[in-house]
């Protein structure tokens, strides 16, 4: 990888790209207190020193969480928004009527409330909303579609999250939330690596040098191709004229 200052000031040089030829001013993020997050709203402080807002989302989530999310916001003095959707997750499974019989669809529905939300304040601000993806997750589907890959821009989708956590040393990000287990925090104890079933350096060395157990490899491969969907605009069918 190339030196780290040199990184970081091309991606926030195409932060301030993007934004300006959207006709926006600046960017929104949801901070969930985990790296990826704290990585992309350093940058986009970077960019926009009085445009980059911070949304902090709680849903039945751990109150670790939120203290990391501040912890964050108040070390990079980023200006915070905290919408508590705990009660309209539980609205909307009572209108649903769930029976509890699948926990990731229930689950993937907290990623789907924090994308609306995050547009209402992208809208309403002239912002766009930054996407907090890592290449890691991007290249097996490990991502509710259109709920944390429903965004306009993702600043770090080429960087493995061996490279987000040397990027999150270099901004300074604190030292708890670099160090603290990945998770999506979609439900109690979850993991990321627990839920992949396979750890981030083991997925990081097979995307950068195409080496692994077969084991590995064949998960990986396979995990990537079952998300291919993930990564492409809808099917659209085109009629003959």
């Amino acid at each position: 990888m190339k030196k780290i200052e040199i990184l970081c000031d091309e991606i926030v040089q195409w932060l301030k790209e993007k934004v300006t030829n959207a006709g926006c001013k600046g960017v929104t993020v949801g901070l969930s207190g985990g790296i990826d997050s704290a990585v992309v709203a350093a940058l986009a402080k970077k960019a926009f020193p009085n445009d980059t807002l911070g949304v902090i989302m709680p849903s039945h989530s751990n109150p670790e969480d939120e203290e990391h999310a501040r912890l964050l916001a108040d070390s990079l003095n980023i200006e915070t928004k905290k919408i508590n959707l705990s009660e309209t997750f539980d609205t909307l499974l009572k209108e649903l009527d769930d029976k509890g019989d699948n926990q990731l669809a229930v689950s993937n529905i907290k990623p789907r409330l924090r994308m609306t939300t995050l547009y209402y304040f992208a809208q309403k601000n002239k912002y766009l909303v930054a996407g907090t993806g890592n290449k890691s997750e991007f290249t097996i589907g490990y991502f509710t579609k259109f709920g944390d890959s429903g965004v306009d821009i993702l600043p770090i989708v080429d960087l493995v999250k061996e490279e987000v956590r040397d990027l999150a040393k270099y901004l300074e990000v604190p030292e708890i939330i670099i160090t603290k287990p990945p998770s999506a925090g979609l439900w109690e104890n979850q993991t990321d690596e627990d839920e992949m079933g396979i750890t981030y350096k083991e997925l990081d060395h097979y995307i950068k040098t195409g080496e692994a157990k077969d084991s590995i490899k064949n998960k990986i491969e396979n995990m990537k191709k079952a998300s291919e969907h993930k990564r492409r605009l809808p099917k659209m069918f085109i009629a003959n004229r």
